[in-house]
C-alpha cells in the first residue's frame, strides 16, 4: 500500500474515533450540559452526559436519529453524521419553564422561581429577533416597562410609577446612576448597546438591599457579552456582522464583533454605528403634534421657515458609537479575571421638545441641544466559585471606574448668546459579594461597597457675532463629590422544593459636599458650602410557594430609599419656561415601604396566567416646588425673569398597581402571549392629592408567535390609555406644547394602538433575516410625557452573517 494511501486511512480512522466522543453545550451560553440524555428512536440505544457534557457515541450508526433530552432544554434530534466537524452538539433552553436563571438579585446566579420578587428576564435570542434601535426601546419590548422620550436620541423608562433617578441602572453588576442623575427625565440608558448585550434582567419593585440608593422602584440589570474559551486545542474564533435600515427615520446602523477563544484566555471586541435621521411621525392623529415651522439659521439671522412635510420632526437626527472590549483569563476551572472597556459617545443631539416650544408668537429656540454625550467605564472583576473557605463558597470582588461628559447648549430665538454647561463626573466603585451555603436548605449572601463621584461643572456664554465668551453660572457646583458607603446581608431558606424564604438587610451611609462660591457670583445663596450626611436602613422579606405544579404564590414586603445627590442639593438650570431651580442644602433621603402579592398559574407549561398587584408608600419625597432665595421669589436667569424653584423634602405619595401576564402554547409551534399593566398614584401638594408625574397609562401589548423550521413570524399589537386633563400631574399641565388639546382646549395625552409584524428567516447556517414593519396603519401618536411623536409607519430590514 501506498504511503499516501496510509496516511488518508489514519487520518479518516482518527476522525471517525474523534466523532464518537461528543460535547453537549447550551447554545446560550456555551456550557456543558450534564445529565442530557441521548437516545435512539425505540430507546434500544442510550447514553447520559457527564458533568462536562461529554458522552460517547460510539454505539450508534450514522444513519441512527439521535434524540437529545434534558428536562431545561428544549428536545434535539439529528442524525450522527449531521454531528458538526468540531463533535459539539447546542441545545436550546427551555425558557418557557420556570427552571431560568437570574444574577440581579443577589448577585450570584439564583433560580428564578426562587425569587419572591418578579424580574423579567431577557436572552440574546429576543433581542436579536426583537431588533431595538436602542436599549430603552429593548426595554420597552417587554410591555412591562413604559418609556418616555423628550429627543429621538433619549428614553426614560418608567417602572411601577418610578422614573428617572428613582431607578437603577447596573451594567455588568456596576451602578452606572451617578452623582448628578436628575429626578426630570432622564436618558443615559440609550448608552448601553444592544448589540453588546447578553441578557437583561428587569427587577419590578425594590432592589435598595442589593443595590442601594436610587434603587427605589426598580433596577435594570445589562449583562454584556462574555469573551468564550475554546474547549479544544484549537483557536475558537467567531465573529459577527450585522447591517440594519430602518425608513422611519433613515436608520443606518453597522455593527460587528469577534472572539478569539484559546484554553485560558478569551478575547472579544465588539463595535456599533448608527446613524438616525430626523424621525417621521404618522399621518393619522392629533394636529397638535404637528411641525409646521422650525427655525433656521443664516448668515442674516435666525428664519422662521415652513415646514414642507409637517410630518418629519425637524430636529432629531444624531448618530452614535458604540465600542466594547473585553479580555477573559480562566487559570482554573473556578477562578476566572474579567476586564470590561465599555465607550459611548454620540453627536450633538437635538432636545426635540424645547424645540417646539413657543413664547408669545414665535418659537422660543434657534436651537437646543444635549452635547455630545459620552460614557466610559473600565471595570475589572475576580470571582471564584468554589472554596471551602469557612466564610464563603463563592466571592466576586470588582472594581470599576466611569467618565461621564454631557452637557447643554442653547440659544433663544433671535438672540445672539448660547447658553453653555459642561458636566464631567469621575465615578468610583468597588464591591465585594460573597455566597456561603450554610446548609443543603439555607444559603448566605452578604456583601459590601464603596462609591466615589466627583463632579466638574462649568458654564460659559458665546456671543455668536462677537466670537466673544464670558463666564455665567454653572449647572452643579464645580469640585462637589459624593460618596457611599454600604454593608448588606441576605438569607435564602429553602425547606423543601415547594417553599422558599428569603429576607436581607442593608445598611448605607451617604457624604456629599458641594462649593458654592463660584455660582454665588450669580446667584448670591445665603451659603457657600454644604455638607450632608445621611444614613440609611433598608430591608427585605418574601417568600415564594408552590403548594402544587399548577400554583405558585409570591409575597414581598421591602424598603428602599434615595439619599440627596449633587443634581438635588446644588442644581441650577430651568425647570420649564418662567422658572428656575436653585440649590438647597437641607435635604434628606427619601423612603419607600411597599408590598407585592403575585399569582402564578402553570398549566402543564401549556397555559400561563401570571399577575402581581403592589402598593407603594413614598415618604419624605424629594420634589420640586416653590422657594425663596434670600427673600425673593423672583430672580434673573439667562436674562429672564423666573420663578425661583427648589428639590425639597416636601411631599408623600402612594403608588398602586396591578400587571397581568399571559402565555398560551397553542401548539408546539404557534403561540399567544399577552401583557397589560395598570398604574395608579397621587402626591401631596399643597394639602391635596394631586396625579403623580411618573405614572404611566395602563399599556400592554399581544404577540401571536408562529415558528416553522427556519421561519419566525410574530404579529403584535402595542396599545395606551388615555390620560386625561384631570388625571395630568400639575407639572405635565405646565409643558402643555407636547400634548393634544381635548375639546376645552386643555392639554391630555389620548389613547393609541399600533398593529406590527417582525420576521425572522435563517437562511443558511450563517446567515440570518430580520424584516419587520412597526405601526402598519402609520398612526400619529406620543407616549405619554414624550416631547418627540413616536415613528409612523416603519420598515425595518437587518442581515446578520455569522462566522
Amino acid at each position: 500500500m501506498k504511503p499516501c494511501y496510509v496516511i488518508f486511512l489514519l487520518l479518516f480512522a482518527s476522525n471517525i474515533l474523534v466523532a464518537q466522543q461528543i460535547k453537549v453545550l447550551n447554545k446560550l451560553t456555551e456550557e456543558p450540559v450534564s445529565g442530557v440524555a441521548i437516545y435512539n428512536i425505540d430507546k434500544t440505544k442510550s447514553v447520559i452526559t457527564n458533568f462536562k457534557g461529554e458522552a460517547s457515541i460510539d454505539k450508534f450508526s450514522n444513519t441512527d436519529v439521535i434524540y437529545f433530552q434534558h428536562l431545561s432544554h428544549l428536545l434535539k434530534k439529528i442524525t450522527k453524521s449531521q454531528i458538526n466537524a468540531f463533535n459539539i452538539v447546542y441545545l436550546d433552553s427551555n425558557t418557557q419553564g420556570l427552571e431560568q436563571i437570574v444574577i440581579s438579585a443577589s448577585k450570584f446566579e439564583q433560580n428564578k422561581k426562587d425569587i419572591p420578587q418578579k424580574i423579567i428576564s431577557l436572552n440574546s435570542k429576543n433581542i436579536e429577533f426583537t431588533n431595538p434601535q436602542t436599549s430603552a426601546d429593548l426595554l420597552e419590548t417587554t410591555g412591562q416597562v413604559y418609556v418616555q422620550k423628550s429627543q429621538l436620541g433619549g428614553g426614560s423608562p418608567m417602572i411601577r410609577g418610578f422614573s428617572t433617578n428613582r431607578l437603577l441602572i447596573s451594567v455588568d453588576g456596576v451602578r452606572m446612576n451617578n452623582a448628578i442623575f436628575r429626578g426630570g427625565n432622564l436618558h443615559n440608558v440609550i448608552a448601553v448597546d444592544p448589540f453588546s448585550i447578553m441578557n437583561t434582567e428587569v427587577t419590578l419593585g425594590s432592589g435598595s438591599v442589593i443595590y442601594g440608593s436610587d434603587a427605589v422602584g426598580g433596577v435594570m440589570s445589562f449583562y454584556t457579552l462574555k469573551p468564550k474559551l475554546s474547549k479544544t486545542d484549537t483557536l475558537l474564533f467567531k465573529s459577527n456582522a450585522v447591517v440594519r435600515y430602518a425608513t422611519a427615520n433613515e436608520e443606518k446602523t453597522g455593527h460587528f464583533d469577534f472572539n478569539l477563544g484559546y484554553k485560558k484566555w478569551a478575547f472579544l471586541t465588539n463595535a456599533s454605528y448608527t446613524d438616525f435621521n430626523d424621525l417621521r411621525m404618522g399621518s393619522d392623529g392629533p394636529d397638535d403634534y404637528l411641525r409646521s415651522e422650525f427655525v433656521l439659521e443664516t448668515n442674516n439671522g435666525d428664519v422662521v421657515i415652513q415646514n414642507s412635510n409637517p410630518l418629519k420632526q425637524k430636529y432629531s437626527g444624531y448618530n452614535q458609537i458604540n465600542l466594547m472590549q473585553k479580555v477573559h483569563y480562566q487559570p482554573y476551572e473556578n477562578l476566572s479575571f474579567d476586564l470590561g472597556l465599555h465607550f459611548t459617545t454620540t453627536t450633538d443631539i437635538p432636545r426635540y421638545d424645547r424645540l417646539i416650544r413657543y413664547k408669545n408668537d414665535d418659537l422660543r429656540s434657534a436651537e437646543w441641544n444635549y452635547g455630545p454625550q459620552q460614557w466610559f467605564m473600565s471595570n475589572f472583576q475576580v470571582t471564584k466559585l468554589s472554596s471551602r473557605s469557612n466564610l464563603y463558597n463563592k466571592v466576586k470582588a470588582t472594581v470599576a471606574y466611569q467618565n461621564f461628559q454631557e452637557s447643554r447648549k442653547d440659544r433663544d430665538f433671535q438672540s445672539d448668546v448660547r447658553n453653555v454647561r459642561e458636566e464631567a463626573v469621575d465615578a468610583y466603585s468597588f464591591n465585594l459579594d460573597f455566597e456561603k451555603t450554610l446548609s443543603a436548605k439555607t444559603q448566605f449572601f452578604y456583601g459590601l461597597e464603596y462609591v466615589y463621584n466627583k463632579v466638574m461643572s462649568y458654564g460659559e456664554e458665546e456671543n455668536i457675532t462677537t466670537n466673544t465668551v464670558f463666564p455665567t453660572v454653572s449647572r452643579y457646583p464645580n469640585g462637589a463629590s459624593w460618596q457611599s458607603a454600604a454593608i448588606y446581608s441576605s438569607i435564602k431558606y429553602k425547606p423543601n422544593p415547594k417553599f422558599v424564604f428569603q429576607s436581607g438587610l442593608r445598611f448605607n451611609h451617604i457624604v456629599s459636599k458641594a462649593n458654592f462660591e463660584a455660582n454665588n457670583v450669580y446667584l448670591n445663596l445665603p451659603f457657600e458650602s454644604s455638607e450632608n450626611k445621611a444614613g440609611a436602613f433598608t430591608g427585605t422579606a418574601g417568600i415564594s410557594w408552590s403548594p402544587s405544579k399548577v400554583l405558585q404564590w409570591k409575597l414581598n414586603a421591602s424598603s428602599a430609599f434615595r439619599a440627596p445627590n449633587i443634581d438635588d442639593i446644588g442644581k441650577v438650570f430651568d425647570s420649564e419656561p418662567g422658572s428656575v431651580v436653585v440649590p438647597n442644602e437641607n435635604l434628606k433621603p427619601e423612603y419607600a415601604y411597599g408590598g407585592e402579592l403575585g399569582l402564578k398559574l402553570n398549566f402543564d407549561n401549556t397555559f400561563i396566567l401570571d399577575m402581581s398587584s403592589y402598593y407603594t408608600y413614598l415618604d419624605n419625597a424629594l420634589v420640586r416646588r416653590g422657594h425663596n432665595l434670600n427673600g425673593e421669589t423672583e430672580i434673573m436667569y439667562d436674562g429672564e425673569l423666573s420663578n425661583v424653584q427648589a428639590i425639597q423634602n416636601a411631599s408623600k405619595a402612594w403608588i398602586y398597581g396591578f400587571e397581568v401576564g399571559l402565555l398560551f402554547n397553542i401548539t408546539n409551534n404557534f403561540k399567544l402571549t399577552s401583557q397589560y399593566s395598570v398604574t395608579g398614584g397621587t402626591e401631596e401638594k399643597e394639602n391635596i392629592e394631586v396625579p403623580i408625574r411618573h405614572v404611566a397609562p395602563n399599556f400592554g401589548n399581544t404577540h401571536l408567535v408562529w415558528n416553522y423550521k427556519q421561519l419566525k413570524v410574530d404579529v403584535f399589537a402595542n396599545y395606551n390609555s388615555e390620560l386625561s386633563f384631570n388625571q395630568l400631574a400639575p407639572s405635565e399641565i405646565s409643558k402643555d406644547y407636547i400634548y393634544a388639546k381635548d375639546e376645552n382646549g386643555n392639554p391630555y395625552s389620548p389613547s393609541w394602538s399600533t398593529l406590527n409584524v417582525r420576521t425572522q428567516y435563517q437562511i443558511s447556517n450563517s446567515t440570518t433575516l430580520t424584516a419587520s414593519i412597526e405601526n402598519i396603519t402609520d398612526q400619529r401618536y406620543k407616549t405619554y410625557s414624550s416631547g418627540i411623536a413616536a415613528s409612523g409607519r416603519n420598515f425595518i430590514l437587518a442581515l446578520k452573517y455569522s462566522l
